[in-house]
């Protein structure tokens, strides 16, 4: 029996199967509100794969979270929201049904951390993609502040050590609280506050406001 449920499995089973707090109903209706009715139910089959996995193991953890938001689809900044570069916030990335590789990382970083994973274990990694010849961001876990990371990636489904990741060349991290300037696969040189990112300030920013903004692209339509 496979660690996880697709999406459209938990989608079905949301409806009858999870009692939601307060808080979880005000995200449901907000996305409802801007997005739609099926927008709303993936942000239930999200809360449900978290409710699912509370208390299990953090490699667990890691892999249903990844498997879930690997489901979305991917799109760029100026298709979906008119913009060169968007971070979108989980509601907004559910509420779209896609987004870019940063909108991927960012709901699988505030999913773990939500499950109980430390920052301390966690990076957004800026990468570049060589075999793509592009600018990327991908998920770090670290066991242990000296271990070899694991990456959650959009890009493939399973989660691999960095060793075997030579398709990417890190650039720079950064967590909640740090910045750090990355050299190949280690962990890097701190840089400062991660407040220095324009675009993790905005996005933090909305994501206390629960502010939800309007996509181009409607995937539900």
């Amino acid at each position: 029996m496979k660690a996880w449920l697709s999406l459209l499995g938990l989608i079905l089973l949301s409806s009858t199967s999870l009692a939601l707090n307060k808080q979880e109903q005000k995200w449901v209706e907000a996305v409802r509100t801007t997005y739609g009715e099926r927008a709303a139910k993936r942000v239930i089959a999200w809360r449900g794969v978290l409710d699912q996995y509370r208390g299990m193991s953090e490699k667990e953890q890691l892999d249903a979270v990844n498997q879930f938001f690997n489901q979305l689809y991917f799109t760029n900044d100026i298709d979906l929201w008119g913009k060169k570069d968007y971070w979108a916030t989980p509601l907004e990335f559910l509420g779209a049904a896609g987004g870019d590789c940063e909108d991927f990382t960012i709901a699988k970083y505030f999913s773990l951390l939500e499950l109980g994973v430390s920052d301390k274990k966690l990076r957004l990694i800026y990468v570049k993609a060589i075999e793509l010849n592009q600018f990327h961001m991908v998920l770090a876990y670290y066991a242990k502040p000296s271990a070899q990371p694991l990456i959650l990636d959009n890009l493939i489904y399973d989660i691999k050590p960095a060793s075997r990741r030579q398709d990417l060349l890190p650039i720079y991290s950064f967590n909640g609280k740090n910045l750090w300037l990355m050299k190949e696969k280690g962990s890097g040189k701190l840089a400062g506050k991660s407040s220095r990112l324009s675009l993790w300030n905005d996005l933090r920013s909305r994501e206390q406001t629960l502010k939800l903004n309007k996509p181009i692209i409607n995937y539900d339509e």
